[in-house]
């Protein structure tokens, strides 16, 4: 039989299939999980132990090492964890990641699941519809996880037989005899392939195939799965790239605890394999080295070989058993080496990437948020809420200036530098505005609970809130501006009733960037604080315009002076009114989602 290319177009749909099982039963746990995950992450990580074995759970939870690793940077990046806190998470997520490879190996042979695929369909796709959001995400798992399995099956049979069509992986058979020069080359090759695939797992998948196709032995194998513990660290460094130094050293710290324990398992790559090999016979009963080993001396073992000199289904149960304990063996050793050097990796780290310079508060930047932080749509919310809490501080620091311009003249340089300011600061609330939309509206592409995207929608209206209170703040100085060009000057008394104003918002200001900082449980009091805030400064409004008439009716003030008075007192007013706008945004959020 021809391979045609057709069906190696059906290989690749297959291998399609295979990737969008294991994203879609990933999303749906994480979805399942959503802010428990987030929780589990933020507490558990007290010590190298709780981190190591947080890791491990939750990647066994997702089956995806690569997501496990991308949140770990996510935290980091949102200054929910340290980098040696993440250090310990990683060193659990590659044991952790283990589990998927176990998962694949064990229902590989022994049961052709993809039989009852259809079955799981039958139970997941009713459950898309159910009302409860939890039943749903169960539903895709469950969708995901059969599309997982369909896809390995059908890679199995797309692939093309060496036997039928020799020449098409000739080049394949050219480098297997070469000794050690073998196991370079299906490292390498293993560090590509996984790079290509953002995925240990499918590099699992299609080792174990050509493996139990007869294409190469165990041993090389073990060298495409090994290669592929370097090639999955790939995802964290591309989501890294657009985050801060502390997400870019912990992407690199994960490089460096792969990269070591790779090169030294290179080192001994003989003797470790006849450890995981005997681990292997002494657990399944066939040592896979002795299968190598017919496969190469074309023995006639009918136990291991069949006619055709493919593997047998008891030598296929060993080959896929020893995969699977390769990277177990390899992950869990590395981690009992090294958990012990975390200090010590934390100080390599920090040496390979240094801080160039500080934060420049006076610049454009996002602090916690970038392009590259979406590969888990419901665990990015975090990072949002962080920004947001820094976009309310920029803020804050406005409120500061327009309340200083009001006691400014126009002849004191300040008075220039401090408009200047507010004016660089507004175009940066602008685009503050913009960046973290944009940012949440991706997030909310993504496949987020209801609870998920209750919280979006409320973080929109808390941004373009705290973007009104910015506007504000410059609308007091270009009122300040005005009232200088009509020469108009407050008296001393006038001064004194508009401080009491901004001590007012000074206050709610406090109060609104604390429940922005602890946006994700936001305490009562200070909810019932802030309307508290609100009427105060309403009702000094009102007081302030009452005696405003009464004080240009007995000739204390000019009617000019009057008017400037109340525009200003007006515009605090309003800047009260976007503070408690805030906070009802961080209300909306917890709306219960129909």
């Amino acid at each position: 039989m021809n391979y045609t290319i057709i069906d190696f177009i059906s290989l690749l749909g297959a291998v399609c299939l295979f990737l969008y099982g294991m994203k879609v039963m990933s999303e749906g746990l994480q979805k399942v999980a959503g802010d428990r995950l987030r929780n589990i992450l933020g507490v558990m990580t007290k010590n190298r132990v709780t981190g190591v074995l947080t890791g491990l759970v939750i990647t066994a939870l997702i089956q995806s090492s690569s997501a496990s690793t991308v949140m770990v940077v996510s935290f980091v990046n949102a200054g929910l964890m340290s980098l040696a806190q993440s250090m310990a998470v990683i060193f659990g997520a590659n044991v952790g990641t283990t589990v998927t490879t176990w998962i694949i190996s064990a229902f590989s042979f022994e049961v052709n699941i993809s039989d009852y695929s259809i079955l799981l369909l039958a139970v997941g796709v009713p459950m898309l519809f159910m009302k409860k959001s939890t039943y749903k995400s169960l539903g895709e798992f469950l969708i995901g996880f059969c599309f997982l399995f369909m896809g390995l099956d059908l890679i199995s049979k797309y692939v093309p037989d060496l036997q039928s069509n020799p020449e098409m992986l000739q080049f394949v058979t050219n480098y297997t005899t070469l000794g050690y020069g073998s196991v370079l080359i299906f490292f390498f090759f293993g560090i590509v392939l996984t790079m290509v695939a953002q995925s240990s797992a499918a590099t699992f998948a299609i080792t174990l195939i050509m493996c139990s196709q007869g294409w190469i032995s165990f041993t090389l194998g073990c060298a495409i799965i090994l290669g592929g513990n370097i090639g999955t660290t790939i995802t964290p460094i591309l989501a890294s790239l657009s985050g801060n130094l502390a997400a870019k050293r912990t992407a690199m710290g994960h490089v460096l605890f792969n990269v070591i324990g790779s090169i030294i398992v290179l080192c001994i790559f003989h003797p470790f394999m006849e450890l995981v090999a005997d681990i292997t016979l002494w657990c399944n009963g066939t040592n896979p080295l002795d299968i190598s080993a017919a496969q190469e001396a074309n023995m006639a073992d009918s136990t291991l070989l069949n006619p055709k000199g493919g593997l047998t289904a008891k030598a296929q149960s060993s080959v896929a058993f020893g995969l699977a304990m390769f990277p177990t063996v390899f992950n869990a050793l590395n981690l009992l080496v090294m958990i012990w050097f975390t200090k010590l990796y934390v100080k390599a780290v920090c040496w390979i990437m240094p801080a160039k310079h500080k934060d420049n508060e006076e610049e454009f930047s996002l602090k916690y948020i970038g392009r590259g932080m979406l590969s888990a749509s419901e665990l990015n919310i975090t990072q949002a809420q962080k920004e947001i809490a820094v976009y309310g501080e920029r803020v804050e620091r406005m409120l500061n200036m327009a309340r200083d311009i009001i006691h400014l003249q126009p002849n004191d340089s300040k008075f220039e530098e401090t408009y200047n300011r507010l004016e660089k600061y507004e175009e940066i609330s602008d685009r503050m505005d913009i960046e973290i939309g944009n940012y949440l509206n991706r997030v909310a592409e993504g496949r987020l609970s209801p609870e998920g995207k209750m919280r979006i929608s409320g973080m929109l209206r808390v941004i373009s809130e705290i973007e009104s209170i910015a506007d504000g703040c410059f609308n007091v100085a270009k009122a300040v501006v005005r009232q200088h060009q009509n020469h108009v000057k407050f008296t001393p008394g006038v001064l004194q009733e508009i401080d009491k104003m901004y001590d007012l918002l000074a206050s709610a200001m406090k109060n609104m960037l604390g429940i922005l900082r602890e946006m994700e449980t936001p305490e009562d009091s200070l909810i019932i604080q802030a309307y508290n805030k609100e009427r105060e400064i309403n009702n000094l409004r009102n007081s302030l315009r009452d005696s405003n008439i009464f004080n240009i009716n007995n000739k204390e003030y000019g009617y000019q002076e009057g008017i400037f008075f109340m525009d200003l007192i007006s515009e605090a007013e309003k800047l009260g009114d976007y503070m408690l706008n805030v906070v009802e945004g961080v209300k909306h959020q917890f709306q219960n989602a129909e």
